[in-house]
């Protein structure tokens, strides 16, 4: 639910701004789990920590996602690498503190605690400098043409044209590196959380001790605290201001050979080796995912991007621990094969991300000198240079010599 709420969280955004989102969205993360504690029956717990949880960290997660790309231009790589940090102190501290919590509250107790661990997302709500959605720094990539202002024929297509708007269906159709950012990073969601789900439970299968592997999850946490903000400082300077695509696209694919180091032995000292391996690919993905969406669309359009983006990704996220379960089921529980799957996924997706984006920027370059001698045309006249523009009218210049380069 937390991915699947992305179109509604974008409407409140341009509705009310990220600062009220934020703050609505600790509201109903904290109701859902003071309420859950409350619950007697499964169903009662989906609708509480399931479906109101979720979707108020949706709006908690994507609001602050957006105001960063408002807030910061210059050094938006490294804001965002330093604001995904909390997810890292996440994966490190919420196991240890939530194994603490039930053996001494138990599970009602620990609902409880939670929710007012996620009420302080009202404060953070609370403290965020307003901004003006609706104006965005340029962006070099593809940006799908303005929205017509001819009057709506109809209330069904004025509906039509808000909900194709909100679900960012025309950048899908008009930006190209929009679609293969986003059908690349569905792909590769198939793949990319399975060690996350599956590592703990392989290390013992293989004889490790519960403890020990435990501590596996905690050693990736621990790790992304410090390499993310490295790799946020790395993807942030000028020479790569317009590669951050291939060095996500590179850290997808280290992700994926990675597994196979996982895959290959079991041994509790080589796990240790895989995770911190597994960390630095990881903090690249981590600090990049949402800083190539930034440059790939216009962030006066970003919040509604992010809301498909992350509809799509869900489908990803809910198709990827079954499809694995069912593969541990015709391999009679050999884990080695999930971290194989992962593998091609994360690999694929990396060629077909790096691949497509090549083949657009070369697309792209032989149209922009035409289009630049295109621009004007030169009209040798006795009075002077004339200038015809696309309308056919046209003005007299100086009478030297003007010659027109694209860079």
């Amino acid at each position: 639910m937390e991915s699947a709420s992305g179109p509604l969280c974008s409407i409140l955004v341009g509705r009310f701004g990220c600062r009220v989102t934020v703050m609505l969205g600790g509201a109903l993360a904290s109701l859902g789990m003071v309420a859950g504690s409350f619950c007697r029956t499964l169903s009662q717990l989906y609708l509480t920590a399931g479906f109101i949880t979720g979707l108020g960290m949706c709006f908690s997660f994507q609001s602050s996602i957006t105001v960063l790309g408002f807030y910061f231009h210059h050094h938006r790589a490294l804001a965002n690498a330093l604001a995904s940090v909390g997810v890292s102190l996440g994966i490190t501290l919420w196991p240890l503190l939530s194994r603490y919590l039930l053996e001494d509250l138990g599970w009602r107790g620990t609902f409880l605690v939670f929710g007012g661990v996620l009420l302080h997302c009202c404060v953070c709500g609370a403290i965020l400098r307003p901004v003006a959605t609706s104006v965005a720094p340029e962006t070099t990539e593809e940006a799908p043409p303005p929205p017509s202002k001819a009057p709506a024929p109809g209330c069904l297509a004025a509906c039509g044209r808000a909900i194709q708007r909100h679900l960012a269906f025309d950048i899908l159709r008009h930006n190209a590196g929009y679609r293969v950012y986003t059908l690349g990073v569905m792909w590769m969601i198939l793949g990319f959380p399975l060690p996350h789900v599956f590592l703990v439970p392989y290390a013992m299968w293989h004889g490790v001790d519960e403890h020990r592997a435990a501590l596996l999850i905690s050693i990736i946490g621990f790790s992304n605290i410090f390499l993310r903000p490295m790799a946020g400082l790395v993807a942030g300077r000028r020479d790569f201001a317009g590669h951050r695509k291939y060095l996500f696209s590179l850290a997808a694919l280290l992700n994926g050979l990675t597994n196979l180091v996982c895959a290959a032995s079991a041994d509790f000292r080589v796990l240790v080796g895989y995770c911190l391996l597994y960390s630095v690919s990881m903090s690249g993905v981590g600090a990049l995912i949402f800083q190539v969406l930034m440059d790939i669309v216009p962030m006066d359009r970003f919040s509604s991007a992010l809301g498909l983006f992350t509809v799509l990704e869900s489908v990803s996220i809910l198709i990827s621990p079954p499809l694995a379960g069912l593969l541990l089921d015709t391999t009679n529980n050999n884990f080695s094969y999930v971290f194989y799957m992962s593998s091609f996924f994360l690999i694929s997706a990396a060629l077909f991300m790096g691949g497509s984006f090549c083949a657009l920027q070369k697309k792209e370059r032989p149209g922009k000198p035409a289009e630049a001698e295109g621009a004007i045309t030169e009209v040798p006249s006795e009075q002077g240079l004339m200038v015809e523009d696309s309308r056919g009218s046209k003005k007299q210049l100086y009478t030297e010599v003007m010659y027109v380069t694209s860079v």
